[in-house]
Parts: C-alpha cells; structure tokens; sequence
C-alpha cells in the first residue's frame, strides 16, 4: 500500500459542507442544463453512505477535490456549464490526455473539479459506456468499488471508501442500492490485469479494517464476510481464454501502468 497522505488529514466541518455545497450546485445545474454528471471519488461514498459515512471523518480521510464522470460528447457543454459556474480550465489536462479529463479551477477560492470523461484510465481502465444512466447522481456501485479498487498503488483513503461502501451495501446482482458483483466478475474475467490488482486490494481491505479501533468487531467481520464474499464470486466466475493466457505468465510481467497524479 502506497504511503501517500493526500486525501488524510484533519478536516473541519466547515470544509467538508464547502465540498458538499459546491458538488450540490454543480449538480443542480447539470441536471437544469441536461449534462450528464456522476459523482465519483470521496463525496459519492460519502453519498451513498448514510450509515457509515462518518467514518471518512472520524478516520481522517478528507475531501480534497470533487470528481466526476461524464461522457465525451458533452465535453463541451460541460466546459460551458463550469465557466459559467466560474470555474477556469487546465487546458493542458484535456490536450494531454487526448480529451479524456478535464480539471477546472474556481476562479475565487481553492476547489477544483475533476472530469473523466468516457472512462477512468489510471492503473487500469474503467469504463462508463452505458453506466452512467443506470444510478444517479453517482456512478454505480460496482463502478465505485473498482475506482478503488483498479489502483495498484492503493492508498489509506481508498481502503477507508471501499470499507465504508462494504459495509453499508449488499452484494447482488442488480445495481438498485447494491453492490454488483456479478458486473465485477464479469469484467475481472475477461481482464487478467484488473483482477489481479482487484483481488489483491479486496484482501488489503479486509486486512486494513481489522486496524481499526473505530470499527466493532462485527463490522471488522462484516467487511472480512464482504471481502470473503466478494472473492468467491471472482473466482467462481468462467474466464475468457485471453485471462486464462495471461495468467501463465502472471507477476512476471508487469500488469499495470504506473500514475503520476495530476494536482
């Protein structure tokens, strides 16, 4: 696990309702405006967990942008939309990565926002084509638990999401407040890579949360049930024959890309 404190720290309440205000009104505008946002990062966990959110505080892991998925063809209302929101571009983001994300920062104080558009392409890449309609106003939860989880060099504030979202949802089938496994097996079966890295932080997960004194002994056994859960799924689902290629040649041959993160 990477050592990294970005996004770890203390963090007051009144800069935590900053971010929650902010995301709030860029999402009421994008609904007006008919620009298909979706949360992703720190505040979609912090939103789709009622029950255990708090933990995010209460762990030390902060707020430190407001990210967000989208899709390529609306890249320029979205522009619009964020100037007129009063925001200024990073052009150089969007030129270097061939129009995949976009950063824009307030004009008058010190958030930024981030967007991916059509995918997220860090260690290994996650797609939204034809998600991004299925919840609101974040991206699934199977979606959620790979941003975490496709990140080689995973860090404490990832590990502290993915437990909260464990243990506030089920896993199943269908993406309705529900984790779905069944859509991660599914991809993590056709991409030796990806599962790879997948398996190894779900078991950093279970392992992380057994530290915690915040955590009951019931809701340590929960995420370890979650994570015990979770793997057998991945296991159990047929792989495709390109998985089943790679895996003989295994850690012999580096899976992942490497990520310089974009301040």
């Amino acid at each position: 696990m990477s050592n990294s404190t970005i996004g770890m720290g203390e963090q007051g309440q009144a800069e935590r309702d900053q971010f929650e205000n902010e995301l709030r009104r860029i999402l009421k505008t994008s609904e007006e405006r008919g620009v298909t946002l979706r949360v992703i990062g720190s505040l979609a966990f912090q939103m789709h967990c009622q029950k255990y959110g708090y933990l995010q505080a209460a762990l030390g892991r902060a707020y430190t942008d407001i990210d967000f998925a989208g899709y390529r063809n609306q890249s320029k209302p979205v522009k619009e939309m964020m100037q007129d929101l009063g925001y200024e571009e990073i052009r150089e983001v969007f030129i270097v990565s061939e129009g995949d994300r976009a950063i824009f920062h307030q004009s008058n104080g010190s958030l930024h926002v981030d967007v991916f558009f059509d995918k997220l392409d860090f260690s290994h890449v996650i797609s939204w084509n034809d998600r991004l309609e299925v919840d609101n106003p974040t991206i699934p939860l199977a979606e959620l638990l790979l941003e975490k989880m496709q990140i080689f060099q995973i860090n404490e504030k990832d590990i502290i999401d993915t437990i909260m979202l464990l243990l506030e949802h089920p896993l199943g089938d269908t993406d309705d407040e529900v984790i779905n496994i069944q859509r991660v097996a599914e991809l993590l079966s056709k991409d030796w890579g990806l599962w790879r890295t997948t398996t190894m932080n779900l078991e950093k997960v279970k392992q992380m949360a057994g530290h915690y004194s915040q955590l009951s002994e019931d809701e340590q056994a929960r995420v370890a049930s979650q994570v015990h859960e979770s793997l057998k799924r991945i296991e159990a689902e047929p792989k495709s024959r390109g998985w089943k290629l790679r895996d003989r040649v295994g850690d012999r041959v580096k899976w992942y890309k490497d990520v310089d993160e974009v301040s």
